[in-house]
């Protein structure tokens, strides 16, 4: 079971600096927010898993799959929720190197 629980975390954590570098080589707001929320959600629901898995059947490995679960919803709304309102407010997508907005 630890040997799953290390796979697991490591996986998580992977996606995690995988969305940290996406957040620092994409161009705009959109691109950064897109791969920060799909790396971020999937990178905390993994560690929170491999956490549980290495807790074993007990109330805290409960508490830590309803965080997972909280984590899953909740990640993907407050994303939409930020690219719904930077686009409201103005700020034009990225439209590549050579094209004018």
């Amino acid at each position: 079971m630890k040997l799953i629980a290390g796979g697991l975390l490591l996986c998580g954590l992977g996606f995690i600096l995988a969305g940290v570098v996406g957040v620092v080589r994409l161009p705009d707001f959109y691109t950064r927010l897109h791969a920060m929320g799909k790396c971020d959600t999937l990178g905390v629901a993994l560690v929170v898993v491999a956490l549980a898995l290495e807790q074993g059947i007990s109330l805290l490995s409960a508490k830590l799959l309803l965080i997972s679960v909280f984590i899953a919803l909740a990640n993907p709304t407050a994303t939409h929720a930020l690219g719904r309102a930077a686009l409201r407010a103005g700020l034009c997508p990225w439209q590549g190197e050579g094209e004018k907005a």
